[in-house]
């Protein structure tokens, strides 16, 4: 069954026709193109410190093939921008989940993190300058750029901790401070970092003290330190640095939408992106089923005689992951087409429920993977351990789970609280009345 004929029903009305081909031509890419190059890729990364100034061939040598296919730029959805390739979030966001099964697709068809959401920013908060000296280069694949938030010295899960200043001198800002996860910074390709920081320190208002900048990567008094492996991989050429600025200087041209707007932009960037981590992880849960399969019908691999597919307990972890990736997309699904009809903003509940239950479901399925594979499944024979390690990260990334549950409890139960009150209340009070009318005792109550 081609990818065109496995959409959702729930979601068929909003898939057109253009986007269903290509929704079977990013299949075929990924899966005949993209998964066999990713061998390639890590091979021709090589070892050691030429990691970090490698590109490798196989991936330039993709980005045109995608580019030919006109795969490019899927992500900017076409009721909120004029650029892109012209499809909404729900449509992207299938074609998302099919990028998530190779570690190199998204890349190769201009679709990766962080860049998409640097784009988004400069598509909607940029000034027709800035557009044209980094946006365009990003929308071409040219460069590559890195977004700076999280600090080490902090909790950054409160963005309202953010302490890099960024000082005004006549038409200069001069920044000072530390950030680290600095996803996208290792790449020799990275050319821009966008970087929060608080221009207003002392504004009353908390989230009128941030603003966010562009700044050219290799300034001086930027110092890349190291880059931060991920349970113990480095994500070469890409990387996750820990970067300090000191006295560093960009003009004045250079702050994104204005003083006191950074709150502002990352929300407008943190809630599309997160569909897209979300959608990508559902791919990366049906890779891990797909290897699940594959283990448990290996007539190599018996255990006392038999495949393990012929014990319960491996075919219930199957059907359990078919309802659970099943579950999971609907929730994506939904919260996409929530941000359709309205924006990101409109959708906070619903972008929350997909950021804290997709990756969970898919750490479980990869988890029972490996537990099928055994000591296979945790080293490098398999594609399960780098799964594991890279959606582990997103239970913390743009926002850990906590953050996400305590807003959307709080909201739940703002939202609800006097009218389930008020709605159980009377509910009690026209069952007492009709039992009496019955010639029955009331019930007794709480």
């Amino acid at each position: 069954m081609s990818a065109s004929t496995r959409i959702p029903p729930i979601a068929q009305p909003f898939v057109s026709d253009r986007a269903k081909k290509t929704l079977d031509l990013v299949e075929e890419f990924v899966e005949k193109d993209c998964v066999p190059a990713d061998a390639v890729f890590s091979a021709e990364l090589g070892e050691g410190e030429k990691r970090w100034q490698t590109t490798p061939v196989v991936m330039e040598q993709l980005k045109e093939k995608a580019k030919k296919l006109g795969l490019w730029n899927m992500f900017l959805p076409k009721n909120h921008f004029k650029q892109g390739a012209g499809y909404s979030n729900v449509e992207y966001g299938l074609m998302a989940e099919l990028l998530g099964k190779s570690k190199i697709a998204s890349e190769a068809t201009n679709n990766a993190a962080p860049d998409t959401g640097n784009m988004e920013v400069l598509a909607k908060y940029g000034n027709d300058a800035q557009k044209q000296e980094w946006l365009v280069p990003l929308l071409d694949g040219k460069i590559r750029s890195a977004f700076l938030m999280t600090e080490p010295d902090v909790a950054s899960s409160d963005a309202t901790n953010i302490e890099l200043n960024i000082r005004r001198e006549g038409n200069e800002y001069v920044l000072n401070g530390s950030k680290w996860w600095s996803s996208g910074a290792g790449d020799p390709r990275c050319k821009i970092y966008l970087v929060m920081g608080k221009s207003d320190p002392n504004n009353k208002d908390t989230y009128r003290q941030q603003s966010v900048v562009l700044v050219p990567a290799g300034l001086p008094g930027i110092n890349v330190h190291r880059m931060l492996n991920v349970y113990g991989y480095d994500d070469a050429p890409h990387g996750h640095g820990h970067i300090t600025f000191t006295n560093v200087r960009i003009p004045v041209a250079n702050m994104v939408l204005g003083e006191g707007r950074g709150f502002e932009i990352i929300q407008g960037r943190l809630g599309p992106g997160r569909i897209h981590h979300a959608m990508r992880t559902i791919g990366a849960a049906e890779k891990a089923l797909e290897w699940l399969i594959a283990r448990v019908n290996d007539d190599r691999k018996k255990t006392f005689g038999q495949p393990l597919s012929s014990h319960g307990v491996i075919i219930e972890w199957i059907a359990k992951s078919r309802i659970e990736v099943d579950a999971a997309r609907l929730v994506v699904l939904n919260a996409a087409i929530k941000i359709d009809q309205g924006d990101a903003k409109s959708a906070l509940k619903e972008i929350a429920q997909a950021k804290v239950l997709v990756p969970q479901t898919a750490l479980t399925i990869i988890d029972r993977a490996v537990q099928a594979y055994g000591a296979a499944g945790v080293c490098q024979d398999t594609p399960l351990a780098y799964l594991w390690a890279g959606i582990r990260t997103l239970r913390i990334a743009d926002g850990p789970d906590e953050v996400h549950l305590a807003q959307l409890g709080r909201r739940e139960n703002r939202d609800r609280k006097d009218a389930v009150v008020a709605k159980l209340k009377w509910q009690r009070e026209e069952s007492d009345r009709l039992l009496l009318a019955a010639g029955f005792k009331a019930k007794s109550h709480l």
